[in-house]
Protein backbone atom coordinates (compact mmCIF):
# COMPACT_ATOMS: atom_id res chain seq x y z
CA UNK A 1 0.00 0.00 0.00
CA UNK A 2 3.00 2.51 0.33
CA UNK A 3 3.87 1.99 -3.14
CA UNK A 4 0.07 2.54 -4.15
CA UNK A 5 0.05 5.67 -2.01
CA UNK A 6 3.42 7.03 -3.18
CA UNK A 7 2.71 6.51 -6.84
CA UNK A 8 -1.01 8.32 -6.38
CA UNK A 9 0.86 11.19 -4.51
CA UNK A 10 3.26 11.46 -7.47
CA UNK A 11 0.79 11.53 -10.45
CA UNK A 12 -2.26 13.20 -8.99
CA UNK A 13 -2.79 15.90 -6.92
CA UNK A 14 -5.27 14.09 -4.11
CA UNK A 15 -4.89 14.37 -0.08
CA UNK A 16 -3.54 11.77 0.55
CA UNK A 17 -2.12 12.86 4.07
CA UNK A 18 1.69 12.46 5.05
CA UNK A 19 3.88 11.94 1.94
CA UNK A 20 5.63 8.33 1.61
CA UNK A 21 8.74 7.77 0.07
CA UNK A 22 9.01 8.18 -3.04
CA UNK A 23 11.65 4.56 -3.38
CA UNK A 24 8.67 2.67 -2.34
CA UNK A 25 6.69 2.96 -5.91
CA UNK A 26 10.07 3.86 -7.66
CA UNK A 27 10.62 0.15 -7.13
CA UNK A 28 7.39 -1.11 -8.60
CA UNK A 29 6.51 1.44 -11.27
CA UNK A 30 4.60 -1.33 -13.13
CA UNK A 31 1.94 0.01 -10.62
CA UNK A 32 1.49 2.83 -12.99
CA UNK A 33 -2.55 1.81 -13.99
CA UNK A 34 -3.44 2.25 -10.82
CA UNK A 35 -3.59 5.68 -11.23
CA UNK A 36 -5.18 5.61 -14.28
CA UNK A 37 -8.41 3.77 -12.94
CA UNK A 38 -7.81 6.80 -10.12
CA UNK A 39 -8.35 9.48 -11.94
CA UNK A 40 -9.87 8.06 -15.16
CA UNK A 41 -12.75 6.65 -12.24
CA UNK A 42 -13.22 10.08 -11.16
CA UNK A 43 -13.82 11.81 -14.49
CA UNK A 44 -15.65 9.05 -15.77
CA UNK A 45 -18.28 8.95 -12.64
CA UNK A 46 -18.24 13.00 -12.86
CA UNK A 47 -19.71 12.65 -16.80
CA UNK A 48 -21.90 10.04 -16.10
CA UNK A 49 -24.06 12.88 -14.65
CA UNK A 50 -23.79 15.47 -17.44
CA UNK A 51 -26.00 14.99 -19.90
CA UNK A 52 -24.56 16.83 -23.11
CA UNK A 53 -21.74 15.10 -24.85
CA UNK A 54 -19.94 18.53 -25.23
CA UNK A 55 -19.92 20.11 -21.73
CA UNK A 56 -19.09 16.22 -20.64
CA UNK A 57 -16.13 16.24 -22.67
CA UNK A 58 -15.03 19.81 -21.27
CA UNK A 59 -15.54 18.45 -17.97
CA UNK A 60 -13.63 15.02 -18.29
CA UNK A 61 -10.63 16.76 -19.56
CA UNK A 62 -10.49 19.37 -16.80
CA UNK A 63 -10.77 16.71 -14.46
CA UNK A 64 -8.29 14.54 -15.58
CA UNK A 65 -5.40 17.29 -16.05
CA UNK A 66 -6.75 18.68 -12.35
CA UNK A 67 -6.30 15.36 -10.81
CA UNK A 68 -2.98 15.10 -11.95
CA UNK A 69 -1.52 18.17 -11.17
CA UNK A 70 -0.87 19.23 -15.06
CA UNK A 71 2.33 17.45 -14.35
CA UNK A 72 1.95 15.21 -17.40
CA UNK A 73 0.64 18.01 -19.73
CA UNK A 74 3.63 20.37 -18.37
CA UNK A 75 5.62 17.13 -19.62
CA UNK A 76 3.62 17.25 -23.26
CA UNK A 77 4.57 21.47 -23.57
CA UNK A 78 8.54 20.70 -22.44
CA UNK A 79 8.71 18.15 -25.24
CA UNK A 80 6.71 19.93 -27.87
CA UNK A 81 9.50 23.06 -27.47
CA UNK A 82 12.20 20.06 -28.05
CA UNK A 83 10.55 18.76 -30.91
CA UNK A 84 10.26 22.17 -32.39
CA UNK A 85 13.66 23.18 -32.08
CA UNK A 86 15.83 23.30 -34.99
CA UNK A 87 19.32 22.46 -34.97
CA UNK A 88 21.86 19.94 -33.02
CA UNK A 89 20.74 17.75 -30.52
CA UNK A 90 22.02 20.04 -27.77
CA UNK A 91 20.05 22.69 -29.00
CA UNK A 92 16.77 20.77 -28.75
CA UNK A 93 17.67 19.13 -25.22
CA UNK A 94 18.21 22.96 -24.03
CA UNK A 95 14.78 23.93 -25.32
CA UNK A 96 12.66 21.20 -23.82
CA UNK A 97 15.01 21.49 -20.73
CA UNK A 98 14.56 25.45 -20.12
CA UNK A 99 11.99 27.04 -17.82
CA UNK A 100 10.44 29.16 -20.85
CA UNK A 101 7.52 28.00 -23.09
CA UNK A 102 7.85 28.48 -26.92
CA UNK A 103 5.78 28.24 -29.73
CA UNK A 104 6.27 24.42 -29.76
CA UNK A 105 5.31 24.59 -26.69
CA UNK A 106 1.90 26.25 -26.98
CA UNK A 107 1.09 24.45 -30.72
CA UNK A 108 1.85 20.56 -28.84
CA UNK A 109 -0.80 21.88 -25.75
CA UNK A 110 -3.58 22.94 -28.07
CA UNK A 111 -3.62 20.29 -30.57
CA UNK A 112 -3.13 17.10 -28.15
CA UNK A 113 -6.22 19.43 -26.67
CA UNK A 114 -8.35 19.61 -29.41
CA UNK A 115 -8.30 16.29 -30.55
CA UNK A 116 -8.85 14.94 -27.18
CA UNK A 117 -11.94 17.43 -27.03
CA UNK A 118 -13.22 16.47 -30.47
CA UNK A 119 -12.83 12.59 -30.02
CA UNK A 120 -14.97 12.78 -26.58
CA UNK A 121 -17.57 15.16 -27.73
CA UNK A 122 -18.34 11.93 -30.59
CA UNK A 123 -17.29 8.76 -28.22
CA UNK A 124 -20.69 6.50 -28.21
CA UNK A 125 -19.61 6.43 -24.55
CA UNK A 126 -17.87 9.15 -22.83
CA UNK A 127 -17.22 7.88 -19.20
CA UNK A 128 -16.20 4.30 -20.51
CA UNK A 129 -13.52 6.21 -23.17
CA UNK A 130 -11.71 8.58 -20.81
CA UNK A 131 -11.51 5.63 -18.08
CA UNK A 132 -9.88 3.58 -21.11
CA UNK A 133 -7.23 5.94 -22.33
CA UNK A 134 -6.34 7.30 -19.27
CA UNK A 135 -5.18 3.60 -17.83
CA UNK A 136 -3.56 3.14 -21.61
CA UNK A 137 -1.70 6.62 -21.14
CA UNK A 138 -0.55 5.15 -17.43
CA UNK A 139 0.21 2.32 -19.06
CA UNK A 140 2.85 4.08 -21.73
CA UNK A 141 4.32 5.60 -19.24
CA UNK A 142 5.67 2.38 -16.95
CA UNK A 143 6.30 0.64 -20.64
CA UNK A 144 8.45 3.99 -21.35
CA UNK A 145 10.11 4.14 -17.87
CA UNK A 146 11.48 0.78 -17.90
CA UNK A 147 12.27 0.70 -21.80
CA UNK A 148 13.67 4.05 -22.06
CA UNK A 149 17.14 4.32 -21.32
CA UNK A 150 17.83 8.44 -19.80
CA UNK A 151 20.00 10.76 -21.44
CA UNK A 152 20.83 12.66 -18.23
CA UNK A 153 20.07 12.64 -14.31
CA UNK A 154 16.38 12.92 -13.04
CA UNK A 155 12.69 11.65 -12.18
CA UNK A 156 12.98 9.42 -15.25
CA UNK A 157 16.49 8.16 -14.50
CA UNK A 158 15.86 7.24 -11.15
CA UNK A 159 12.46 5.29 -11.74
CA UNK A 160 14.25 3.81 -14.57
CA UNK A 161 17.23 2.54 -12.34
CA UNK A 162 14.50 0.51 -10.58
CA UNK A 163 12.53 -1.20 -13.26
CA UNK A 164 13.05 -4.20 -14.60
CA UNK A 165 12.73 -5.93 -17.73
CA UNK A 166 9.76 -7.89 -16.67
CA UNK A 167 7.72 -4.61 -15.50
CA UNK A 168 6.18 -4.79 -19.30
CA UNK A 169 3.86 -7.73 -18.10
CA UNK A 170 2.41 -6.39 -15.09
CA UNK A 171 1.44 -2.79 -16.19
CA UNK A 172 -0.15 -4.64 -19.33
CA UNK A 173 -1.75 -6.88 -16.69
CA UNK A 174 -3.30 -4.47 -14.88
CA UNK A 175 -5.00 -2.81 -18.00
CA UNK A 176 -7.03 -6.53 -18.56
CA UNK A 177 -9.78 -5.23 -16.34
CA UNK A 178 -11.05 -2.79 -18.87
CA UNK A 179 -12.08 -5.73 -20.74
CA UNK A 180 -14.83 -5.42 -18.39
CA UNK A 181 -16.30 -1.98 -19.45
CA UNK A 182 -19.19 -2.47 -21.63
CA UNK A 183 -17.19 -1.74 -24.41
CA UNK A 184 -16.83 -4.33 -27.40
CA UNK A 185 -13.67 -6.14 -26.42
CA UNK A 186 -12.05 -5.70 -29.90
CA UNK A 187 -12.10 -2.22 -29.37
CA UNK A 188 -10.40 -2.49 -26.05
CA UNK A 189 -7.69 -5.00 -27.80
CA UNK A 190 -7.04 -2.39 -30.39
CA UNK A 191 -6.61 0.42 -27.82
CA UNK A 192 -3.88 -1.30 -26.08
CA UNK A 193 -2.10 -2.34 -29.06
CA UNK A 194 -1.95 1.09 -30.16
CA UNK A 195 -0.87 2.21 -27.07
CA UNK A 196 2.07 -0.24 -27.71
CA UNK A 197 2.57 1.71 -30.90
CA UNK A 198 2.69 4.96 -29.59
CA UNK A 199 5.31 3.85 -27.55
CA UNK A 200 7.36 2.23 -29.89
CA UNK A 201 6.78 5.39 -32.23
CA UNK A 202 8.03 7.95 -29.12
CA UNK A 203 10.99 5.63 -28.03
CA UNK A 204 12.43 5.86 -31.54
CA UNK A 205 11.41 9.85 -31.90
CA UNK A 206 13.22 10.35 -28.36
CA UNK A 207 16.43 8.32 -29.27
CA UNK A 208 16.98 10.45 -32.71
CA UNK A 209 16.20 13.69 -31.18
CA UNK A 210 17.49 13.61 -27.80
CA UNK A 211 19.40 10.58 -27.77
CA UNK A 212 17.22 8.75 -24.63
CA UNK A 213 14.28 9.51 -22.45
CA UNK A 214 14.02 11.95 -19.59
CA UNK A 215 10.59 13.11 -17.40
CA UNK A 216 8.85 15.24 -20.21
CA UNK A 217 9.03 12.49 -22.77
CA UNK A 218 7.55 10.18 -20.37
CA UNK A 219 4.78 12.99 -19.54
CA UNK A 220 4.02 13.88 -23.17
CA UNK A 221 3.92 10.19 -23.87
CA UNK A 222 0.77 10.42 -21.12
CA UNK A 223 -0.59 12.91 -23.05
CA UNK A 224 -0.65 11.84 -26.66
CA UNK A 225 -1.73 8.32 -25.88
CA UNK A 226 -4.52 9.60 -24.24
CA UNK A 227 -5.60 11.49 -27.04
CA UNK A 228 -4.87 8.94 -29.56
CA UNK A 229 -6.84 6.44 -27.91
CA UNK A 230 -9.72 8.94 -27.28
CA UNK A 231 -9.96 9.32 -30.95
CA UNK A 232 -9.48 5.62 -31.53
CA UNK A 233 -12.54 5.01 -29.65
CA UNK A 234 -14.13 7.87 -31.20
CA UNK A 235 -13.64 6.50 -34.58
CA UNK A 236 -13.94 2.93 -34.08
Amino acid sequence: MKSVRALLQFCTSLPLGRPVEFEHFARRSYLYPLAGYVIGGIAAGITCWIASPVVGAAVALAMVLVLSGCNHFDGLLDFGDGLMAHGSREKRVAAMTDRTTGAGAVAAGIVVTLLSFAGLQTAANLPATILIAEVCAKVAMSWLTTLGAPFREGIHSYLHGFAKPWFVVPAFLLALPLFLLPVPRADIALALAATAVIVALMLALSRRLFCGVNGDVVGATNEIVRAGIILLLALL
